[in-house]
């Protein structure tokens, strides 16, 4: 909960304005204003103070406990200027409460967080648990000291500038070793406990027995991803319970999957009460992995559970991006927060000279030419499968004659794959020329590099019997000059000489331009491959100089016998 704290009217308006927008984030406190601080301090993750800084760090300073406890605190001056995180920028998520609330009512967020001011990804914001001398390694890696990146597990983390050799380290490990003076251990989810249990199997003894297998191993609880068993024991008290003091999800499978898992040690009880010769081990398993601690039972007499450990392969992350048309406000907040979350950035060398200064320091960057998708495609993926958050960048729509295709016929379901939407190339131009996608619409590519001119030929005269307004992508080059005449010929069947065409070069760029013509009227020899050409269809007119098809013929027909 987000507590809202305000002293005048204007810090109330504001106030009110959050609070109408996030009703079920916020809570209004009002009253004296220090009652209301000390109030909203002890019962908020998060509070917002609509007052000046000074005042704020005089009511909060008694109240400050821990770092890791003490809610994030945004402050927001009465003009609604700014808003400041002050308290709890990484652990508290003031970093991020600032952000968000400058977008909501305009105000500029102000962030003093070293490694947010220098883009460099904060030890303490990665996701993972974090353990040992977190301030000095942060320290180090501002002040561009060398620092070693020892990962005895692959996990895909946001980029770091680290060195292979270093004074200090930073160690992803799911073991449990403490941290030396100048180290810092990242805890991975890397393992997975199958547990079973009989009916009525105490929590205490549940836990006991995760602890003891988990301690023996050398393994560490911040570690464990979740805990999975079979369906029949999914609202299993004491499985239940010991998930929630974990604070990891208890995850049941059917026994028939767990039945088709090969285990070390089977046993015909399990079988007979709930279908399957293992349920520790075979849920464990389930998925992959590497078996660390056999099925093996707890303390009680009679033991009442069981429970093995797996090691889970790590999943690489492929974020597939489209960067949109060019310009930079057409990338959408997303993409900006997926380029930042990567750290390897696979692109073509132009796109990625569009958004290198978007990178975090660290980020190792793979960039090739021209007619290299299917290659940049395979790297990207091969990042992902070797553990690493990987960006794969296309132009437009990643997945509108862009990377996503390609990289996506390589991908197995061996890594997480995300795809960001960018804004296309279609309706950048569409955006410029009015409304001429107002109806039914398709893109086809004039390119016959990857798709035989008489399958084009043939989508393109479809189009045209049906009557769908039509945009070109790829229409001329030096090399392929003759493809256009003959698609706008075969349109020129179907539809009259004044069919309106809209003709865009590098739609959204500071060198675009735009026009609008006629299928009679417009000259092949004008166009290029920064070009997209749209062809209206017999609905599509011109108004005021902009091309517009309407969105229905019967809303078309009532508007022109209206003129009439």
């Amino acid at each position: 909960m987000i507590g809202l704290i305000s002293a005048t009217s204007a810090g109330a308006a504001a106030r009110d304005r959050l609070a109408a927008a996030w009703p079920d984030r916020t809570r209004v406190y009002e009253g004296p204003v220090g009652d209301a601080v000390r109030a909203a301090f002890a019962e908020c993750e998060q509070l917002v103070c609509f007052l000046a800084t000074g005042a704020v760090v005089r009511l909060m300073a008694p109240l400050l406990r821990d770092k890791a406890a003490d809610p994030g605190v945004v402050c927001v001056d009465e003009g609604g200027r700014f808003a400041v995180s002050l308290l709890g920028g990484h652990a508290g998520g003031a970093n991020e409460l600032a952000a968000q609330i400058g977008e909501l009512l305009g105000a500029e967020p102000v962030v003093t967080t070293a490694t947010d001011a220098v883009g460099v990804a904060g030890l303490d914001t990665l996701g993972l648990p974090v353990e040992g001398a977190v301030a000095a390694v942060s320290r180090a890696l501002l002040d561009g000291e060398p620092v070693a990146l020892e990962a005895e597990l692959a996990w895909p983390l946001p980029p770091l500038p680290v060195a292979e050799r270093g004074e200090y380290t930073v160690r992803i490990t799911d073991r449990t070793v403490e941290p030396g003076p100048r180290e810092v251990l990242l805890r991975p989810p890397s393992l997975v406990v199958g547990v079973g249990a009989s009916r009525g199997a105490p929590v205490e003894e549940v836990l006991e027995l995760i602890g003891s297998a988990l301690t023996e191993a050398g393994l560490s609880v911040a570690s464990v991803a979740r805990l999975a068993t079979v369906d029949a024991k999914s609202q299993e008290p004491g499985l239940v319970g010991a998930a929630e003091r974990l604070g990891v999800p208890l995850i049941a499978h059917p026994a028939s999957e767990l039945a088709g898992v090969a285990v070390p040690n089977p046993s015909d009880a399990p079988l007979a009460a709930v279908g399957t010769p293992s349920v520790a081990e075979a849920a464990a398993l389930l998925g992959g992995g590497e078996l660390l601690v056999p099925k093996r039972k707890s303390a009680g007499s009679p033991a009442m559970a069981t429970c093995a450990v797996v090691r889970r392969p790590a999943r690489g992350r492929l974020a597939v991006v489209g960067l949109g048309p060019g310009a930079r406000d057409l990338v959408t907040p997303r993409a900006v927060a997926e380029l930042r979350r990567a750290s390897v950035l696979v692109g073509l060398d132009q796109y990625v000279d569009q958004i290198r200064d978007l990178l975090r320091p660290g980020t190792r960057v793979l960039e090739s030419g021209l007619g290299a998708e299917e290659e940049r495609a395979r790297t990207a993926v091969a990042e992902a499968r070797a553990g690493h958050a990987v960006a794969l960048i296309g132009s437009g729509d990643a997945g509108v004659y862009a990377m996503a295709s390609p990289a996506l016929t390589e991908a197995s379901d061996d890594i997480d794959v995300v795809g960001v939407p960018g804004v296309t190339a279609a309706l950048a131009a569409g955006a410029l020329l009015g409304a001429p996608l107002g109806h039914d619409h398709v893109s086809i590519s004039l390119s016959d590099l990857h798709t035989p001119w008489e399958v084009i030929e043939r989508r393109v005269r479809a189009a045209a019997e049906s009557d769908l307004v039509v945009t070109f992508y790829n229409p001329r080059s030096r090399g392929r000059d003759w493809q256009l005449p003959k698609a706008l010929a075969a349109l020129a069947e179907h539809r009259a000489p004044s069919t309106p065409v809209g003709v865009v070069r590098n739609a959204s760029r500071p060198d675009e331009s735009s026009r609008v013509t006629t299928l009679a009227g417009l000259d092949p020899a004008s166009v290029d491959m920064m070009t997209v050409v749209t062809v209206g269809n017999t609905a599509t007119r011109q108004i005021a100089g902009r091309m517009v098809t309407p969105r229905g013929y019967r809303w078309q027909a009532s508007a022109e016998e209206g003129a009439r």
